[in-house]
């Protein structure tokens, strides 16, 4: 049951995830990165901080008059700075390179659906690192990584090198970020997820604003376009979704997370097409194909030893 209740949550994060695509696609048009990210994470850390308040005070309320485990309390109550810090830092790069991917992609190309797709190979990296991590590398594993290459080759390398955009280079460097952030977050499961989602998002926010600041040129203008998009990506994707993230893990199998994570990409393609009017080339599509299916690929091996929550 509980792995059913951790699906669920990580569906919603998946669909959330993906149409923020769409979202950052538009916000790169009017601020710059830094910007972008620093607006989006101070939404997020404010959004979660005020939920985190009301739920204190209805935690208090619905306990008055009950016995309470002090010891419980104390650990409720307790902040997990440094494992917020921590995921905060490495969260700050991955979301960097990621954002900055999407804003130099040239006009007519499907960046939504182009950048989701190539973010979702951190799930078979998440396999790969396992191997190195102590776990032996089954040879479906192997079959997933060679289709996930063939896959990016269809997607970005087609047309030969010249078909690989800066973009490209940036969004998979965003993607290895990722798979750092996964196993950072697997590390410190047991921290109260809200607090910690509310910390990373303080220390995005602040090194966004000092790069922000001494990189890019900010105008009320380009914030006042890019208002939705940040206000999405904040509250959404940002405060919302990767605190749902961490709950989920907490409840669903790894390897059925991280499939139901990898949805991500195919709600960014039809987000893409839906509202920006994205079209992917026909090799482009088999790419996204091949990748798709390599991710799910990968997780065959956990759940074939039942990886258990």
């Amino acid at each position: 049951m509980n792995n059913i209740k951790g699906s669920l949550i990580l569906l919603l994060t998946a669909f959330i995830w993906g149409t923020a695509f769409v979202a950052q696609t538009s916000g790169a048009g009017a601020v710059g990165t830094f910007t972008f990210n620093a607006a989006r994470s101070i939404v997020g850390a404010l959004f979660l901080a005020v939920v985190i308040v009301i739920k204190n005070v209805l935690d208090k309320r619905n306990n008055s008059g009950k016995v309470i485990n002090t010891e419980n309390e104390s650990h409720l109550q307790t902040w997990p700075l440094g494992a917020g810090i921590i995921c905060g830092i490495v969260l700050f790069a991955a979301m960097t390179f990621q954002q900055y991917g999407i804003s130099v992609y040239p006009q007519g190309v499907a960046a939504s659906g182009r950048s989701g797709f190539i973010t979702a190979t951190y799930v078979v990296m998440v396999s790969v690192v396992s191997v190195f991590m102590g776990k032996k590398m089954h040879w479906i594993t192997g079959v997933s990584v060679a289709g996930c290459v063939a896959g990016m080759y269809l997607l970005c390398m087609s047309g030969g090198v010249s078909g690989i955009y800066l973009g490209d280079v940036l969004v998979f460097l965003g993607a290895i970020c990722f798979t750092t952030h996964i196993l950072v977050i697997d590390k410190f499961s047991s921290a109260d997820s809200m607090k910690m989602s509310c910390i990373q998002f303080m220390v995005i926010a602040i090194i966004s604003t000092f790069a922000m600041i001494f990189t890019e040129n900010v105008t009320f203008a380009g914030i006042k376009v890019a208002l939705i998009p940040i206000l999405y990506a904040g509250v959404l994707s940002g405060g919302i979704a990767y605190t749902l993230q961490m709950v989920g893990q907490k409840y669903a199998q790894p390897s059925v997370a991280s499939i139901v994570m990898s949805l991500e990409s195919v709600f960014a393609v039809l987000a893409g097409w839906i509202v920006l009017g994205e079209l992917l080339k026909p090799k482009e599509i088999m790419g996204c194909v091949l990748v798709f299916t390599a991710v799910i690929l990968a997780q065959i091996p956990g759940m074939k030893k039942g990886d258990t929550k």
